[in-house]
């Protein structure tokens, strides 16, 4: 982590009660030692055992992992959602829209391929207060097409598999997997925030 980004992530950071007096045992390494730590672990793809030496041992930087996962901080996408392979889409799009909606009470419109059609859009409807617009190609059309707002998206998967741990899945519980997707996205735009701003004279 650069200076730059660490300047833009450690004021999010919560302060540890040990400074604040509300008990508890000091830390023995910095936020900042461990944050690098785990952003190596998800853009290598290493396993937490392989962490390297000068690195925090590989145990502390799994409870910090841990219990940052278990509180769920940190988050820059508005949802995530893993399930198993037996789990359709739209069965967890249901999960996980109602999860959002309920969080981001402001939230109007969502976009979705075609694989989202049916009875999730009576359900966005009805149940969540949410317009589902369903961006498709049209059937006169041959080849490949650009359609509006899909690009976000495949954007969006290529960022995450730029992370090498994203690439396959390694882990066991889906909290994990909906973690490493928040710290992936956090690499990402903690990197945008830490970009010098072009001066507006």
């Amino acid at each position: 982590m650069t200076d730059a980004e660490w300047a833009q992530v450690r004021t999010a950071l919560p302060t540890p009660g040990w400074l604040e007096g509300r008990g508890g045992q000091p830390e023995a390494y910095c936020h900042r030692a461990m944050l690098d730590a785990v952003r190596y672990l998800v853009d290598n793809g290493i396993k937490w055992r392989a962490m390297p030496a000068d690195c925090p041992p590989w145990d502390r930087v799994y409870a910090f992992f841990r219990r940052w996962r278990d509180l769920g901080s940190l988050g820059l996408l508005l949802g995530v959602v893993v399930t198993a392979a037996d789990v359709g889409d739209r069965a967890a799009a249901e999960v996980l829209l109602a999860q959002v909606a309920d969080a981001h009470h402001l939230l109007e419109l969502i976009w979705a391929d075609g694989g989202y059609t049916g009875g999730l859009i009576t359900f966005c409807l009805t149940a969540l207060a949410l317009v589902l617009a369903i961006i498709k190609r049209s059937d006169d059309q041959k080849g490949f097409v650009v359609l509006p707002k899909r690009w976000i998206v495949e954007r969006l998967f290529a960022h995450l598999m730029r992370t090498r741990r994203l690439v396959r899945d390694f882990e066991r519980r889906t909290s994990t997997a909906e973690a490493m997707i928040y710290w992936s996205m956090t690499l990402l735009m903690t990197r945008r925030l830490a970009r010098p701003r072009p001066s507006r004279e």
